[in-house]
């Protein structure tokens, strides 16, 4: 694989997530081992709270104004995410924290992480909940662990749906912070599928846009895997050249 392509992969892949946010953190091993103990624990609250009106701003800012104006937006409260501004247009947008990345990712306690991103319908139906249930259990206090078990049950009892086809998400803002490394940020859509191999959708081949992440709950590969009884979830993501606001972004295509 030449190396252009290869930076490439490795940087669409660490900022596909919000963040959620850090996708593909294992493709930069001594870097995420050097992290793990930055943020082995939970930073106080008020570093992951923002001021009202900047979080609202802030999350319209993932994607153009002719979608994110007429959205719901949601921002960040001591107990979970409320509805700041109600939309019309079914989209619906917010700032992740860095708690949306997977369990095992070495900056899942990064109180830096702002994962600005605007859900169409099927995304808000089908990926909010969970990011809902994650995010008031953290701030409740519950450790990963109870939360992994609290997602399981959930799914189990039809608590949360399933995922829905036709689901996608805008992360094109300027000002997001996604990951420690490099510029942090990179304008990108994500989609969130029940697939199993990037290869489907041409992921990673040379000279495409389209990159895969890891599996959505895990970083890990080990058997028997820590997600065993979630649902599979791959993410996609698709760089593109410009932020929202209609200025050009740096491009890491081959």
């Amino acid at each position: 694989m030449r190396a252009a392509t290869r930076e490439r992969i490795i940087r669409m892949r660490i900022s596909i997530t919000v963040l959620v946010l850090v996708i593909s953190i294992g493709f930069l091993v001594p870097k995420a081992a050097a992290q793990s103990d930055k943020y082995s624990k939970m930073a106080p609250v008020d570093q992951y709270l923002m001021e009202r009106n900047a979080e609202i701003l802030l999350a319209r800012s993932a994607a153009p104004d002719s979608i994110s104006s007429d959205a719901t937006v949601l921002i960040l409260g001591r107990q979970g995410y409320e509805t700041a501004v109600r939309g019309k247009n079914g989209f619906v947008c917010m700032v992740e924290r860095s708690w949306m990345a997977q369990f095992d990712s070495p900056e899942f306690w990064n109180p830096k992480i702002r994962g600005a991103e605007c859900l169409n319908r099927q995304a808000a139906r089908s990926i909010l909940p969970i990011a809902d249930l994650r995010t008031r259990m953290v701030m409740a206090g519950h450790s990963k662990a109870e939360i992994v078990a609290a997602l399981k049950a959930a799914f189990d009892n039809k608590q949360l749906p399933d995922l829905e086809n036709g689901n996608m998400v805008f992360m094109m803002s300027k000002s997001a912070y996604l990951y420690d490394a490099g510029d942090h940020n990179g304008p990108h859509l994500m989609f969130f599928t029940a697939l199993k191999d990037g290869k489907d959708w041409g992921a990673g081949a040379s000279g495409s846009p389209v990159v895969a992440g890891a599996d959505w709950w895990f970083l890990s590969s080990k058997e028997p895997s820590p997600a065993k009884g979630l649902p599979p979830i791959l993410v996609f993501a698709v760089e593109v050249a410009k932020w929202s606001d209609g200025t050009a972004a740096p491009m890491h295509q081959e």
